[in-house]
């Protein structure tokens, strides 16, 4: 399993370790599908179709996944069983339909076809690390990855997780990196980013396939403009986009990376196991250098997070058979 996008939280306080408690949990919030009048439904699935279990335990790190179903019911196919039925009352009766008896109507007729219409399934999965003190979801949209969150502070309240708060700002930072034309140790520029000026209404300039060195991009961070967004190169191993709000958008593992998963096996247990381990101790160690970069966390977040637990998780045996979407959630 390869994180395409990436979401991160700060594990803070009394941090899970036990991967056999958030399995119970999670097994008593299962994923159901859709049913009668509901427009979507939410529940926890095994993170692998080849798994049973809610949770993969693996080397300290905890997978799992949240799997979405919503109906999909066009409002222009509410409109026109509408329309219709207000044709047949005031060809029938002769008269006028009021606005008042157009949205009884509208709620009757959504009702009627809420159970017929289709369905549309996404999937979004995460993962714990406990030695580092991270949860990790894959999503570079905050609505879903908040989504998660919650979910996860309702089978097991109180999660402690908690958007990181650094001592420098991101975007002050991305700026300084590219005007001095360096970035933090272990990282390189790439060729993208964008610019914004901090006015109201200010402009915008995206860059891709550029020299950030090069003198125009300087000159627009003379005149007051923000970098907000920059592609980095971790280690000549995985490249992604730095956003200010510290998510990284179009994560690519880089060949040195896939090889060496593609080496654990050609089973599709073993390849899952290698791509997800060699893929979030990357992710780790970038987060980490990430966040030493920006100055570190604030103070009172590292006090909150002085109680995270950093011994391993049990290790249950993940499971041998069971379903499982494979859906993309992005």
């Amino acid at each position: 399993m390869w994180i395409k996008q990436l979401s991160f939280y700060r594990l803070s306080g009394e941090s899970l370790t036990d991967a056999e408690k958030l399995s119970t949990a999670l097994a008593k919030r299962p994923f159901h599908p859709c049913s009668g009048l509901d427009w979507f439904s939410e529940g926890w699935v095994p993170p692998a179709g080849f798994l049973c279990d809610p949770v993969y335990p693996a080397q300290g790190k905890l997978m799992v996944s949240l799997k979405r179903e919503d109906k999909v019911l066009p409002a222009g196919v509410i409109r026109d069983f509408l329309d219709a039925k207000i044709g047949e009352i005031e060809a029938n009766e002769l008269r006028k339909v009021g606005r008042k008896e157009k949205l009884e109507l509208k709620e009757q007729i959504t009702d009627d076809l809420l159970p017929r219409a289709f369905t549309r399934s996404s999937r979004l999965s995460a993962y714990l690390d406990l030695g580092r003190g991270w949860l990790m979801v894959d999503s570079g949209t905050a609505s879903k990855a908040e989504a998660l969150v919650s979910q996860l502070r309702e089978a097991l309240p109180p999660f402690p997780a908690a958007l990181p708060r650094t001592q420098l700002s991101p975007h002050a930072a991305m700026t300084a990196w590219v005007a001095d034309g360096e970035a933090p140790e272990g990282f390189e520029l790439d060729a993208e980013c964008e610019l914004k000026d901090p006015a109201e209404n200010g402009a915008v300039i995206r860059c891709t396939r550029m020299d950030l060195t090069s003198e125009e991009i300087r000159q627009h961070i003379a005149n007051g403009m923000l970098v907000t967004r920059v592609g980095l190169i971790w280690r000549e191993q995985v490249r992604f986009v730095l956003t200010d709000t510290l998510q990284l958008k179009r994560i690519q593992f880089l060949d040195v990376l896939q090889e060496e998963a593609s080496g654990a096996g050609d089973d599709v247990e073993s390849l899952f196991e290698a791509s997800f381990l060699i893929g979030s101790e990357a992710l780790g160690e970038i987060v980490d250098a990430l966040v030493e970069a920006l100055g570190g966390l604030t103070e009172d977040q590292q006090a909150a997070s002085a109680g995270t637990a950093a011994a391993p998780a049990a290790q249950p045996d993940p499971g041998q058979t069971g379903g499982g979407s494979d859906v993309p959630w992005d």
